[in-house]
């Protein structure tokens, strides 16, 4: 028996990782990535180890209690198992932060003796952003492997904005950025620093961090990440340490806390019982097994550049694809197509797909007219020379149209963006896509693909070879991978879990993007995602196998639809098409810092051979416009008016004889302003407001949450901290307001719960009543109520601060006549408006909440 050595088995969703300990030291460690399988991975492990009978064990990781079961052991809480380790491992931190492949962790310690005592912890949920499983995605979708990821951020001086909170958000900034011509180096390090904001955002929630701090798991091996939470956290956090094994720190844990208690020991046969446990008899009901039924039928020709005719060429530039085709001009006959992957490099695909249409066609084929469509749509075309530019919903749609004039409903799922379009007599009618939710899309099916350990080319058959495909949910792209590691560990196999992952993809779709809208009898299921013949079987089983038709070509139907516009447009003059040439053409590229205004965009310039420059990434389309006005002559902008009415000519005061007051720019600011404004001024204090939202406020307000709220929320975090860093206040006021004003016949008023909470959430993020500078002012205000209630609560207010009660309720009358004159403003506003337009000139309406 070795009593002094101890096995620690830590089985994590992405990894299996098992130390070797002999008292408090790790003298062997292994660590293996699973891929699906972590059973049979643990078992490759222990064979491998070789000396392991008899030897005390402890488990632990999300994906263990089949393992653990197997030995007839209970599993360790992560949690617990790596407080366990900090005391021995990492004595003199307060804090750790550890990232695995879908978990992330921070642990909070106090000081006794001198030896840390585990005090505190948040998780993140079930989001996978700020994981090691994301970056690995992402560095899948750069063409990078994980290692490299990290290397290559360091290589960046400036990174650029990449959201953080989600997974999606920040895929969608990603895509943006290939599509302008972000280096790859500068995207990979805009990823790790929104990795770590998120962390500190949303699994901080608000918790102050204690140095020193220790970064663990997989995760701290990217130096990348290292480098963006020691700037992300502040100087105070510059010698961030990365212990010895810090993989395997849970693990260690695991071990130490088993000999608290009753130690056990690993069995003799343990191998044996665990291959066992690989296929337990499933309790979930599977789904019904897929069929291979979709119809496939041609779209035009297949490919046949022998015949001699000028073409239209189209081109679609999606985030995970680049396609491009060449279309007869006489016969319609597809006489060439290419599908290449875009790589987060537009500009290359396109210049190699052109080349390849060189070569299929000939160099001195005639173009007689391009298009583009897609999310890169706008700078290839710039790029090309493009004689028409069209969004993706218009393209797929006309080409469906020239395969079959009655289609009714297309479903287009492509690598980053799923679509429905509805038509009526070959007329859009309506359409959708999905929004911030990757879920439905091929990304997701290649990400998964390539978490099993299969090509994507594999998925499709083995999901239709399924006898009980797993019930894996059809929410967000994390629920559904959390549904695979737990049917991971229950032994599902890989084709059951390839066939559910095909129904929670088509179900996913059905909710989230077509919803209630109307599905007809004709459906085109278009796009890269449907040459995978699971996700085809599924949208047959759930929608009836004769209504989903498979068109070949259904790849490139976005790139054939926008030949065929270009061929509607082309009557109209000669084509600007640069030429096949352009596959030659070189370019240079860099990214600078607009400072015209307070949005201070990054701006990415590329200039090409000849000396043109094509910029992309500015709000206002300066440089793109060249400078040129864009704005439409005529009209009246109430907006403008409304906001000058709003200020009043408002200026802070330079006294420094008066109480500042520091009002937010932000929620009910925006209707309130004039009344809050005239109260306190009538009462002798001094009104300071926030500045304008900025990015750099925005992202200090997101960053400052300590719960997830809608956007306007987040935002007046940033306009608090504002206040308290720039604006030298002495009260923060935040009321708590539950009605607004009644405003004619209509008297039920009410703010949503976040409004009328955003006092008590601000104060949870920000930690306003915990030794704040500035005194917090958070009345509860109901403006609805009769008798002039809300009066008593500003002037039970400022009553403890020094206002005679009769002064303080003489300033309430005079803010409610300013808040009158305010209203009628905007009333005179609007028939000032409705005047000067007359009966002849249209009135376009915004219908929102005012902030």
């Amino acid at each position: 028996m070795h009593m002094r050595r101890g096995l620690g088995i830590d089985i994590g969703s992405v990894s299996a990782k098992v130390v070797l300990m002999e008292g408090d030291r790790i003298i062997h460690s292994i660590y293996r990535r699973h891929h699906g399988k972590p059973v049979q991975v643990l078992h490759a492990i222990l064979t491998e180890l070789g000396d392991w009978q008899g030897m005390p064990v402890a488990f632990t990781g999300s994906s263990s209690r089949l393992a653990a079961e197997a030995a007839g052991i209970e599993s360790c809480n992560e949690v617990v198992a790596l407080a366990g380790a900090i005391p021995v491992f990492c004595p003199d931190v307060s804090s750790v932060i550890e990232m695995g492949g879908q978990d992330s962790k921070l642990l909070l310690f106090r000081r006794e003796a001198g030896q840390p005592v585990f005090d505190d912890f948040s998780m993140n949920t079930v989001c996978a952003a700020g994981t090691g499983s994301f970056l690995d995605q992402q560095a899948g979708r750069l063409g990078l492997e994980p290692e490299e990821l990290g290397e290559l951020a360091l290589s960046c001086a400036e990174p650029p904005r990449i959201a953080g909170r989600c997974s999606v958000f920040a895929k969608s900034d990603m895509i943006h950025l290939q599509q302008i011509g972000t280096p790859v180096s500068d995207i990979v390090a805009g990823l790790c620093f929104a990795v770590a904001r998120n962390f500190k955002s949303s699994i901080a929630s608000g918790r102050d961090f204690r140095p020193p701090v220790a970064f663990l798991g997989g995760v701290a091996a990217n130096p990348g990440m290292v480098r963006a939470f020691r700037e992300v956290l502040g100087e105070e956090y510059t010698e961030m340490m990365v212990p010895d094994h810090f993989r395997m720190l849970v693990a260690a844990g695991a071990v130490l806390i088993s000999r608290k208690g009753e130690q056990q020991l690993l069995p003799d046969n343990y191998t044996d019982r665990l291959l066992k446990s690989v296929s337990p008899e499933s309790t979930d009901k599977p789904l019904p097994v897929l069929r291979d039924s979709a119809i496939q039928m041609p779209v035009l020709h297949d490919p046949v550049s022998k015949l001699d005719e000028p073409v239209y060429i189209g081109i679609d530039v999606g985030s995970i694809s680049t396609n491009l085709v060449a279309i007869g001009s006489d016969s319609g006959v597809l006489m060439a197509s290419e599908y290449l992957m875009t790589g987060g490099r537009p500009l290359e695909a396109v210049k190699k797909g052109l080349a390849e249409l060189a070569s299929a066609l000939g160099p001195d084929r005639e173009v007689l007219g391009l298009g583009t469509t897609g999310s890169g749509r706008y700078m290839i075309g710039d790029f090309t020379g493009a004689d028409v530019v069209r969004n993706e919903i218009t393209a797929q749609a006309r080409a469906a149209v020239e395969i079959d004039p009655e289609v009714d409903t297309i479903f287009e799922i492509g690598g980053q963006d799923s679509k429905y379009i509805s038509l009526d007599n070959a007329r859009v009618v309506d359409f959708e896509m999905n929004k911030v939710c990757a879920a439905g899309t091929g990304s997701f099916l290649e990400e998964q693909a390539d978490k099993l350990g299969l090509n994507l080319r594999e998925f499709g058959p083995m999901a239709l070879d399924a006898s009980g495909p797993c019930a894996l949910g059809e929410r967000c792209t994390v629920f559904m991978e959390s549904d695979v590691v737990s049917h991971q560990s229950d032994g599902a196999t890989v084709d059951d879990l390839a066939a559910g992952l095909s129904y929670s993809i088509v179900r996913n779709y059905l909710n989230r993007v077509v919803g209630e809208r109307r599905i007809g009898d004709r459906i085109f299921f278009q796009g890269g995602t449907a040459f995978n013949s699971g996700v085809a079987a599924a949208f047959a089983a759930i929608l009836g196998e004769s209504r989903v038709t498979i068109p070949s070509n259904h790849h490139v139907t976005g790139a054939i639809g926008a030949a065929l516009l270009a061929k509607e447009e082309m009557s109209k003059g000669p084509s600007t098409f640069k030429g096949f040439g352009l596959a030659e053409e070189a370019y240079t590229q860099e990214t600078f810092t607009c400072r015209s205004c307070s949005n201070m965009c990054d701006v990415h310039r590329i200039v090409l051979q000849d000396g043109r420059k094509l910029f992309y990434g500015g709000r206002c389309e300066k440089y793109e416009t060249g400078g040129i006005s864009t704005a439409v002559e005529g009209g009246l902008n109430c907006f403008t008016a409304r906001t000058a009415l709003l200020l009043d000519d408002y200026a802070p005061s330079s006294r420094t004889d008066r109480s500042r007051i520091g009002i937010p720019r932000a929620l009910w600011f925006w209707e309130l302003f004039p009344l809050f404004r005239t109260f306190f001024e009538e009462c002798g204090f001094d009104v300071v407001i926030s500045g304008a939202s900025t990015g750099r406020l925005i992202h200090s307000g997101v960053e400052s949450v300590a719960a997830e709220t809608c956007f306007p929320v987040k935002l007046a975090h940033g306009h608090v901290l504002d206040l308290l860093e720039e604006r030298d206040v002495d009260y923060i006021f935040l009321p708590s307001i539950l009605k607004s004003f009644p405003a004619g016949a209509f008297t039920e008023s009410y703010n949503c719960p976040y409004i009328e909470g955003s006092p008590y959430i601000i104060d949870s993020g920000l930690g306003l009543s915990n030794g704040c500078k500035a005194g917090l002012l958070n009345p509860v205000l109901d403006f609805s109520l009769p008798g002039r209630e809300w009066m008593k609560g500003l002037t039970d207010m400022v009553i403890p601060m020094g206002v005679d009660r009769r002064d303080a309720e003489s300033a309430c009358g005079s803010a409610l006549d300013a808040y009158r004159r305010f209203s009628e403003g905007l009333l005179e506003i609007g028939r000032a408006a409705m005047s000067e337009a007359g009966e002849d000139k249209p009135i376009f309406v915004m219908i929102s909440r005012p902030y």
